[in-house]
């Protein structure tokens, strides 16, 4: 009959595909080894040129960035003047001339624009050139510029949170290394996020970028008897400087507290309906650790700085926000181990305080709300405790504080015969936290006074180091895959405050900062 496919055929057919599949990728991996020795080659004999001839005069009359053809000839411009010998007050040597094209290099690589490795050769201009110098160098810098666009789908592992995910980057738009990058997902708690990120650096410096952004999604919040659906975007500026990673942004957002529970309380539906947030946020990080998701050594700090709603801000809701984390692990060495035994002691401590304030210009201090309050308690904090376990209750439903500080330590071992080279860890803890809210009667009229709001802040900073906090300990499994971590613990609480909502047993958690 006509239409038929003999077996043997598509069999053979299906054979042959995987076998070109094979031949493509011995030829990408055969292409990448001998890009890879040109490049280690070529390092070799420019390392030997100096070697040889470090003392030596030398003016940079040229530098050409071969296989960028996509990339502004204006922007490249910014990066390459710099080291002209034209643009400087005194000649290079030829070890000062070569250290500082790899400074320009440096900033190619941090671009994201281009593969590694990116190459350097240095030759003499024609000799014929009457404007040409016994002294004069020509650099060629040889790159090859990465895809211009990727697409995606997969799974991701956020705070205490799984999703599924469609991505599309966009690099190099319009040849001065901006990006842009869509995203979509469903989550287990973000029931749909849709996002649009436009990144750019300024004046062509990698460590200065600028971002516009928005978004819109909506959140299920179980332990609040609600959901929060946000729309919204921001612009932040992003700058390395000394102490770290700085971060300037402003955030204009819609907020609605909306799909109440049947059995919401008062507190969660005196504060439904909608609300906007304009906010300037100031943060600086600084991370010090070998292996961010499961760290062996190292520190971390991160400070983050909220205003919202005071003066020109407007919106409707006004408070000023400090946020203070950090994390330190220390290595354990083992007798008659050699090397990294894998064995380390990592602390945590978070807080934060929020300060209710007036709204634009008004003199009156306007009460916190579900939506800006602290959250605490849960496997990416205080383990033991359910996500919102700590802290003022309503009922059922965790409302929130103003206050808040906890801290954890952490005890990790490697797995018996899989060494400490493998990202599995056996944990043993100890964490505790408080949550507190301030007083917000005001006064006869409920409405709030600077001198109350002081006297509250005072009274539940105070609070804190009353009596012992809520307190759990436990031991559990760790996997730090690249893209999160995961934790499966047993856990014990220890001290448990009238309310709140301790979980023994076990708790499995997923994260990407943990305490």
């Amino acid at each position: 009959m006509a239409g038929q496919i003999d077996p043997e055929d598509s069999i053979f057919e299906s054979l042959r595909r995987q076998d070109d599949a094979k031949a493509r990728e011995e030829k990408t991996r055969m292409v990448s080894e001998r890009e890879r020795a040109l490049y280690e080659k070529q390092q070799r004999r420019l390392g030997e040129l100096v070697g040889n001839n470090t003392t030596l005069p030398a003016t940079i009359s040229s530098v050409r960035v071969l296989g960028a053809s996509h990339t502004r000839s204006s922007f490249l411009k910014r990066i390459i003047d710099p080291i002209l010998s034209a643009n400087h007050d005194r000649p290079y040597t030829l070890s000062e001339a070569i250290r500082e094209t790899q400074f320009a290099v440096d900033k190619l690589h941090r671009l994201d624009i281009f593969h590694e490795p990116i190459s350097i050769s240095i030759d003499r201009p024609d000799r014929t050139n009457p404007s040409s110098t016994p002294t004069d160098i020509d650099v060629y810098i040889s790159a090859r510029e990465k895809g211009r666009i990727a697409f995606k789908t997969g799974t991701e592992a956020g705070n205490a949170e799984g999703s599924a995910y469609t991505n599309l980057f966009l690099r190099n738009i319009f040849g001065g290394a901006e990006s842009l990058n869509l995203n979509a997902s469903l989550g287990t708690r973000t029931r749909s996020a849709y996002q649009a990120t436009f990144e750019a650096p300024i004046l062509a410096n990698p460590d200065f970028r600028g971002e516009v952004g928005g978004l819109a999604s909506s959140t299920q919040k179980p332990w609040a008897s609600h959901e929060e659906v946000l729309k919204g975007g921001w612009a932040k500026l992003r700058w390395l400087a000394r102490g770290g990673k700085h971060e300037l942004g402003y955030t204009g957002i819609w907020r609605q507290v909306t799909g109440l529970a049947e059995k919401a309380s008062p507190t969660i539906r005196g504060d439904a309906g909608d609300s906007v947030k304009s906010s300037i946020t100031y943060s600086v990080t600084n991370d010090e650790r070998d292996y961010p998701l499961l760290p062996q050594s190292g520190y971390f700090t991160r400070s983050t700085l909220e205003l919202a709603g005071w003066g020109p801000l407007q919106g409707d809701v006004a408070f000023g926000k400090a946020e203070l984390e950090g994390q330190g692990a220390v290595p354990i060495p083992i007798p008659g181990t050699e090397g990294n035994s894998g064995v380390a002691f990592t602390t945590g401590i978070r807080a934060g305080l929020m300060y209710p304030l007036p709204l634009g210009f008004d003199s009156k201090p306007q009460a916190s709300r579900i939506n800006d309050r602290f959250q605490l308690g849960g496997p990416t904090d205080v383990r033991g405790f359910r996500l919102g376990g700590l802290g003022p209750r309503d009922g059922t439903d965790a409302v929130g504080g103003d206050v808040y500080a906890a801290g954890s330590a952490n005890l990790l071992f490697p797995l018996p015969r899989l060494g400490p080279e493998k990202p599995f860890r056996i944990q043993a803890f100890v964490n505790c936290g408080r949550l507190l809210a301030l007083k917000q009667s005001g006064n006869e009229e409920g409405e709030l006074d600077a001198k109350l709001v002081q006297q509250s802040i005072s009274s539940a900073v105070a609070e804190l180091g009353k009596g012992l906090p809520s307190m759990a300990a436990g031991f559990g499994l760790v996997y730090g895959h690249p893209v999160a971590r995961f934790e499966l613990n047993f856990s014990l609480p220890l001290v448990i405050r009238k309310g709140e909502d301790a979980r023994k047993g076990l708790q499995f958690g997923l994260g990407i900062s943990m305490l």
